[in-house]
């Protein structure tokens, strides 16, 4: 591993390759997905899955640590005009434990100016929804909670106690929005995160797998870092806690 450019583990999962699928009422959107190839015998097509694990799996994209994510969001950010950039603060010695010489990770190279809302507006999922705007961010976790049902829509058999669900067959976006606004499920989708892939989580959605990592006080570097993470969504993490027990 080259220390001044640190890598991380990319490439696709095994059998698999990724596939994307664009939006309707927002055709800017590209929504990615795994298809996972079945034996020729079998005599069935490939198996399409809910894959959280990034530009990490795409062969399309390069990815370098020291440049950062595609910033997927900004443009959908930018365009509701209700967000403002400002001066953020540089980091100071306090942030990183006072951690010197070997011990300090360089500070990330590229710095973007930080997003706030303009006076009176709210810039949340949940504020939008209750607005009955249907976001591209509502959209995209519809066709990401429906995993190609629309296939199959109607053939779907109701099994088992739903225990007070409201489960659909198909999960429109308007659906997304009512369950937002009702605050029965919530869109993490910060505006200073814009390389991050819209989810929900909600009883009325998948399931979803937190993972928790964090540096260690013995040893740690930013490309370790990273690399948990990569590993973390790989195997199908859809969020990923810090629980760092260092500095930096």
């Amino acid at each position: 591993m080259n220390a001044l450019t640190p890598t991380v583990s990319t490439g696709p999962l095994p059998a698999s390759r990724k596939i994307h699928k664009s939006g309707v009422l927002h055709p800017q959107i590209r929504v990615p997905m795994r298809e996972i190839a079945v034996h020729p015998t079998a005599g069935e097509p490939p198996v399409t899955v809910y894959d959280p694990s990034g530009p990490y799996t795409d062969p399309t994209i390069e990815t370098d640590i020291e440049k950062g994510l595609a910033r997927l969001r900004q443009d959908w950010i930018a365009a509701r005009g209700d967000v403002e950039s400002y001066d953020g603060r540089h980091v100071r010695p306090g942030d990183n434990g006072f951690a010197t010489g070997e011990r300090l990770t360089p500070e990330f190279p590229i710095r973007n100016r930080p997003l706030r809302a303009k006076a009176g507006k709210a810039v949340t999922q949940l504020a939008y929804a209750r607005a009955g705007i249907i976001t591209p961010e509502m959209e995209f976790v519809a066709i990401r909670e429906n995993l190609g049902r629309e296939i199959v829509r109607g053939r779907l058999q109701q099994d088992g106690e739903a225990f007070g669900a409201s489960i659909p067959d198909f999960v429109t976006p308007e659906f997304v929005r009512d369950e937002v606004a009702r605050g029965r499920a919530i869109i993490p989708a910060n505006i200073n995160h814009p390389e991050s892939e819209p989810m929900i989580i909600g009883r009325n959605f998948l399931v979803k797998i937190n993972a928790n990592i964090g540096n260690s006080a013995v040893t740690s570097s930013m490309a370790e870092e990273v690399e948990k993470m990569v590993w973390a969504i790989r195997w199908g993490a859809d969020t990923v806690m810090d629980l760092s027990t260092g500095r930096n």
